[in-house]
């Protein structure tokens, strides 16, 4: 038989894997090391591969390992011959680190990255300083330097420092997200409150588990403290859970504040137009918008590079033009002293200005989110060379312009642009708005995907709209609730300022969460120094707990319906979970025991008649309870039974030949068996 495997390997299926190290017991590891008659007998009983084995090892290497009574040795992974046709279809290639280089690809890449990735953040300057000097006028040129010192650290700390330069590095194998840090946590830790885990799935190659040794003693002590502790385990759940309200409500939002924003803008160009016009408008283009979205997903989003590509030209060429018309003393801004010098004038009115300040940040967790489609070093170049500093310039442009007319502080982007190029700019910041829209819908689609696998919201119908790349998805369901959501916003409130408090509160609530999992990365995977982690949390932490202090003062303005919708998508997948639990708990403890089955016997108390029966179930060992109603309602049961599971692993992607694991159901002579489907 392990000839034959051997020949089916080699007429054209696809290679096992390279060595890697397992654990295994005493007894098991002394039987390969005799070999002989009993390693070809084992190959025999698995028919063909090696991803055939029997409940009572499964259980019996959870009992050793809780024991101690486990060794690490070098082994071959097991391959399933059983998923023949599967592994006849070509599932893509990895991109190598030692591909050459491609200068086309690399161009096609770079426009991808800004309109999937930086669509949202790019259009921030079409309303930070318009929601920070709202409540309060600008009394003189220190205001203006002061709130643009503001904006500008804040992109240098939240984007580019804790987003560009860290957080990114905490993607799970290429997918971002806050239910990607989660996901990331349950690998290496116990932490899901449905303990449904495989053992086996600890030697899949896209665990990559490290291997305990004293250095790790820190991240051991972590992991035991979390794995030990059932209220952890609820915090971490509710804490991802509540980022995750808060990220779908900024979805939410950032559509209805971008498009209105955009639209806003004919105020400056058509000096009658009134408000009622500009939200029609907007709830035009927003139909529009969820109406193509799933061809957005796949055709449509090849043309938004270079159009995004032109935003960010028009940014900055329209920041430069004011800094050479109105001078250089936004420049100033620079000196993070006139900071201090705006808290130390008007205290209050600056910490009101801080949750408009934190818009020019929107989007950056949508940069990590989105980070499935591409490397994380291309989004970090282009951050770097491109986005930041078209975006820097714009708000100095922005500068210039209101320390020349300080009572020009509403449609600030709009007023500043030169009077001949306004109308294409125009067009373009209604394009661009549209862009960061699908961007954080996007966005949306991953992390619900997400929540579904790891069974924190219900089931919904997900269609893949490319057959090249596995993330990009349409979930049609969530696009017209996201639109209707989006409808409501505008026209209940029907201004940026109102909606800008709220998409504060909600970008915010995102930010605060991704710190918390990024700190439990830093000390459970990463392995970091406790002075960097430290420095992390700390300082992160502080500033963004002070800015949503800001935001949470403006709930009576527009944030109230926000945290509404929140804690509706809350209660909604804490529901779905806690549900999710109690009914794998009952299906546990209903199972069929052993005992039953053996006085039973092979024949089941029943007739066997020859087919092949399935029976669906969510637990990984066992009879299910169901059998045992088909064994007493029915006349007859299949001479061969097969109970399938269909289980979502805590990993980005499963490998093919890693997808199905097949167990025998208690001895030989009762011809039961498990697929387990990954």
């Amino acid at each position: 038989m392990a000839s034959s495997a051997e020949s089916a390997a080699a007429s054209g299926m696809r290679k096992a894997p390279s060595l890697e190290w397992r654990w295994v017991s005493t007894e098991e590891d002394d039987d390969e090391d005799r070999g002989g008659r009993g390693g070809a007998a084992a190959v025999g009983a698995v028919g063909r591969g090696g991803s055939f084995e029997s409940e009572d090892e499964e259980d019996a290497e959870d009992e050793e390992e809780r024991e101690g009574k486990k060794r690490l040795i070098r082994t071959v992974p097991s391959v399933d011959w059983f998923d023949v046709e599967g592994n006849e279809v070509s599932v893509g290639q990895q991109v190598e680190d030692t591909e050459e280089f491609d200068f086309g690809r690399t161009m096609f890449l770079a426009l991808q990255t800004l309109a999937v990735v930086f669509g949202d953040i790019g259009i921030g300057p079409l309303y930070t300083f318009d929601v920070m000097f709202n409540k309060y006028p600008i009394q003189g040129e220190e205001d203006v330097l002061g709130a643009l010192s503001l904006v500008l650290y804040t992109l240098i700390l939240m984007p580019l420092v804790k987003y560009v330069l860290v957080v990114l590095w905490a993607n799970d194998d290429g997918e971002g997200g806050i239910f990607a840090l989660y996901s990331l946590i349950c690998r290496n830790a116990k932490v899901s409150l449905i303990p449904n885990q495989v053992h086996s799935e600890k030697r899949m190659s896209s665990f990559r588990l490290k291997l305990p040794t004293p250095e790790l003693e820190r991240s051991i002590k972590v992991k035991e403290k979390l794995e030990s502790s059932l209220l952890l385990k609820k915090l971490l759940l509710g804490l991802v859970l509540f980022g995750t309200s808060m990220f779908i409500s900024n979805g939410v939002i950032t559509p209805a504040m971008s498009v209105l924003s955009a639209v806003s803008g004919l105020k400056v160009g058509i000096h009658n137009t009134s408000q009622d016009v500009v939200v029609m408008i907007s709830v035009a283009l927003l139909v529009i918008l969820f109406s193509v979205q799933r061809y957005a997903t796949s055709k449509v989003g090849f043309a938004l590079g270079p159009s995004l590509l032109v935003w960010f030209c028009c940014l900055g060429g329209i920041g430069i033009y004011n800094l050479s018309l109105f001078g250089p003393t936004a420049f100033k801004a620079f000196n993070p002293l006139y900071i201090i010098y705006y808290f130390g004038r008007n205290p209050f009115q600056a910490w009101l200005s801080l949750g408009g300040c934190l818009l020019c940040a929107t989007g950056s967790e949508a940069i990590f989110s989105n980070l499935c489609h591409f490397p994380v070093r291309y989004v970090q170049y282009m951050f770097v060379l491109l986005v930041l500093p078209c975006l820097v310039l714009a708000y100095l442009g922005q500068a210039a312009f209101l320390i020349a007319n300080p009572k020009s502080s509403e449609q600030v982007f709009f007023s500043s642009i030169p009077i001949g190029v306004f109308w294409p700019v125009f067009l373009v910041a209604n394009l661009a708005a549209l862009i960061a829209s699908r961007t954080m819908t996007v966005a949306i689609f991953q992390c619900l995907k997400q929540s579904i696998a790891l069974g924190c919201f219900p089931r919904l119908k997900i269609v893949h709209t490319s057959r090249k790349f596995m993330a990009k998805i349409y979930i049609p369901v969530v696009n017209w609730l996201l639109l209707l959501s989006c409808l409501g916003f505008i026209v209940l409130f029907r201004s940026i300022y109102d909606v800008g408090n709220a998409y504060a509160i909600a970008e915010l609530g995102v930010m605060i969460m991704a710190t918390v999992y990024v700190t439990i990365i830093m000390l459970l995977i990463w392995e970091s120094n406790i002075v960097k982690v430290l420095s992390f949390v700390i300082t992160f932490l502080f500033l963004e707990l002070i800015f949503f202090s800001s935001a949470l003062s403006s709930v009576g303005d527009g944030g109230w319906a926000l945290l509404i919708f929140a804690s509706v998508l809350f209660m909604i997948m804490f529901i779905w979970n806690y549900g999710s639990k109690l009914k794998y708990d009952s299906e546990v403890k209903q199972k069929l025991s052993k005992d039953l089955m053996r006085k039973l016997g092979p024949n089941l108390g029943t007739i066997r008649a020859p087919g092949l029966g399935l029976v669906c179930s969510d637990i990984v060992k066992g009879v299910p309870a169901i059998f045992g109603h088909f064994l007493t309602s029915l006349p007859a049961i299949h001479s061969i039974i097969v109970f399938v599971c269909i289980r979502n692993v805590p990993v980005p992607v499963v490998p093919q030949s890693e997808r199905f694991l097949f167990q025998r159901v208690c001895s030989r002579g009762y011809h039961m068996f498990r697929c387990i489907a990954r």
